[in-house]
């Protein structure tokens, strides 16, 4: 007996759960609640794409910047380097001066087939290098994009300019090279032709240089 009542308070409490459930009652939502559901999915996605764009130009920016810097670096070392050459340039200028009013050392210049080049450039032909890997970074860091024209023009010179005064080297050794310039009887022209190569590529052009890389250096500064 005490089963029977036991598997009947059973069923009668099934039967109570389900009517619960059947009786409930679901809250309707309006148009209203859908739309701003929906607006603040919109808004969510549109906050993390500005904070995303606001990184990653903050990172751009900071990029550009530390390239900047180290092209004014570039630039300051060069420039050293540029007044040391200079300085050089026309000690070899002068040496070769004196050797053209002296036939004496004319002929030390060339001699057993043999050019001497220590008696008018003791330290070889280039006396510095000069630098251009920041510049190269730069521009395969697509920097032309990040700087206004004037940046970008100015800058360009400047390198250009620095890989002229370096082409000093090889175009005196076209001129040692030749098979001419080992002739005693053509001592003077040899020497007048590097006179000249000295002067067109690298020492008439350094003050034009100076004053474009301190343009350069006043526009990236300008950046910081």
């Amino acid at each position: 007996m005490k089963k029977g009542k036991i598997e009947k308070k059973v069923h009668s409490g099934e039967k109570s759960n389900s009517e619960n459930i059947k009786n409930y009652v679901y809250p309707v939502r309006d148009w209203k609640e859908y739309l701003g559901e929906s607006l603040l999915i919109v808004f969510s996605v549109l906050l993390a794409l500005s904070v995303t764009e606001y990184i990653s130009k903050l990172h751009e920016k900071n990029n550009t910047i530390s390239i900047l810097r180290s092209i004014a670096s570039e630039l300051n070392h060069n420039k050293n380097a540029i007044h040391e050459m200079q300085d050089y340039n026309l000690q070899v200028l002068g040496k070769i001066d004196s050797i053209l009013i002296n036939k004496n050392l004319q002929k030390e210049v060339v001699s057993n087939n043999e050019i001497h080049i220590k008696l008018f450039a003791p330290q070889d032909i280039l006396y510095r290098y000069l630098e251009n890997v920041a510049w190269t970074i730069a521009k395969n860091n697509d920097i032309m994009s990040k700087l206004d024209i004037e940046s970008i023009s100015i800058l360009t010179k400047v390198y250009e300019d620095q890989d002229r005064i370096l082409k000093v080297e090889d175009e005196v050794a076209k001129v040692i090279f030749d098979r001419a310039s080992r002739d005693p009887k053509q001592v003077r022209t040899t020497l007048v032709l590097i006179r000249d190569i000295y002067h067109g590529w690298a020492v008439d052009r350094v003050p034009r240089l100076f004053s474009e890389i301190d343009t350069a250096l006043k526009k990236i500064e300008a950046y910081k």
